[in-house]
Order: C-alpha cells, then structure tokens, then sequence
C-alpha cells in the first residue's frame, strides 16, 4: 500500500514547552500522537517515553503480530510512566495515545486518553476514537448534551492514559481500509479551535502535507492555547491493493 503522509507539530501560542511527541512509520503500517497530560509532572519525557517504545515496533509479518507487538510497547512504556512516577513520590506521569495501524488493506486505531483519531471517507468525516474524558461520560449518561459539551469547561479530566494505572487500558476499532481514505490522528490542541467540518474542508483539498500546514496555521490564528499536534494519512487510490480477508483482530473494543 502507497500513502501520501503529512505531519506537523507546534508548541502553540501559551505553553512553553510541547509537550506533545509523534511517531510516523510507514515502514511498519504505524502511525501515533501522544501528548503529555497536562498539569502533571513531566509530560512531555510521558509522550516520548510511549513514542519511543513504539518506535521500537518490528516490520509486522501480519496484521495480528503489528497489534499485539504495539501492545506489548505500550504495556512497557506504562511500566516505565510507573515506575518514574512512583521515584518521584507517587506523581503521575502519564500521556494519551492515538495510534493507527495500517496492514493488508485493513486499519486498526488503538487509544487511551482524548488524542482523536478521525478518517475522511466519501466527502464525509467521522471520529473512529472516543475520547476518555469525565465530560464523555456525562454525555454518555445524558447528564450533558451534545450542544451544551460545546462550551462545557469542566469535568474534562481524562479517565484513561498511558502511565495513568498499573494496568494501561486501551479502546480498539477496526475495519477495511478503503482506496482514498484520508485518517488524522491529532492531539486535543487542535480539535479546541478546529471544527470537524474544518478538518474535513481542509484534509478534503490538499495534499496530506499542505492539509496539516493550514490545520496548525489555523489554530494559531485562533490563539493556540495548547500545544498541537497531527499527522495526516490518506491511501493512494490510483496504487491501492485489493483488500484481502486477513484483517485485524477486533477485540469488542478493549484490551
């Protein structure tokens, strides 16, 4: 499979220090956005840490061995977050993680945390992740609406993180992956200033690369109150393979 790929990164217009880290690897079919949780104590060593241990991912040979082999990278990489954590008497120290998994003609997003992952197919948008946040869960039990979450300034601490528990929780999807689809995998810093449909508008014009450009040019103009981060992948049409019956595993979306 062929990709055009694009990725940028800022420290946006307030922090001092990004705190976000990505990874692109086409070689391996992988792709991820951590960003350190903020508030807590070294985010941005967080972020590397779990981008470190997948870049120490292996070529797959099948699209269950490039799963479980990230798994395996990013249970380490919580081990690593605890135990630094706990040498620093008790803090967290902890990053989300959005991950995209590309192998024979099928997809898989792996996440903990509110990174998004979103694929535009068809003229159209839609999140694949879900964040984990306490606001989510509001709207999950209808205590908050949709429309009301627009504004909503509290309760969106993160419920999952990498480095956040002894034992990482991870939410799993995955599906085929069509000619022409078009994945952003960001941090929240861009979805706080950037609409859906202007990740649409903007990823549906442009070249993987230019689409990233105006992303992070547009939330600068906004004000950037945090650090952003995305990468851009769409599957080259005009070189794409049949899809084949050997996808992912979907593990009924936890593991």
């Amino acid at each position: 499979m062929m990709f055009d790929i694009g990725s940028a990164s800022h420290v946006g217009k307030v922090r001092r220090r990004n705190e976000d880290s990505y990874l692109v690897r086409p070689d391996a079919g992988l792709w991820a956005v951590s960003d350190g949780m903020g508030g807590h104590e070294d985010g941005h060593v967080a972020s590397q840490i779990v981008i470190e241990e997948l870049r120490s991912v292996a070529i797959p040979c099948s699209a269950t061995d490039l799963l479980e082999d990230c798994e395996d990278h990013i249970a380490a990489a919580n081990r690593r977050l605890k135990e630094i954590g706990r040498e620093r008497g008790g803090v967290i120290v902890g990053a989300t993680l959005a991950l995209l998994l590309a192998f024979d003609g099928y997809y898989a997003c792996v996440w903990a945390g509110d990174s998004r992952i979103y694929v535009v197919r068809d003229g159209k948008i839609q999140q694949l992740s879900q964040d984990h946040t306490e606001l989510e869960e509001l709207l999950a039990k209808g205590v908050v609406t949709r429309e009301e979450a627009k504004t909503w300034r509290a309760a969106n601490a993160l419920t999952r993180a990498i480095g956040a528990s002894d034992d990482v929780e991870l939410e799993i999807t995955s599906g085929p992956l069509q000619p022409g689809d078009a994945f952003v995998i960001c941090s929240d810093g861009l979805t706080r200033h950037v609409t859906d449909e202007e990740i649409l508008q903007h990823v549906g014009n442009a070249m993987s690369q230019e689409a990233c450009n105006r992303l992070v040019a547009l939330t600068l103009e906004r004000g950037a109150t945090d650090n952003v981060t995305l990468i851009v992948v769409r599957r080259q049409p005009d070189l794409a393979d049949r899809v084949t019956s050997a996808g992912f595993d979907d593990p009924g979306g936890s593991a």
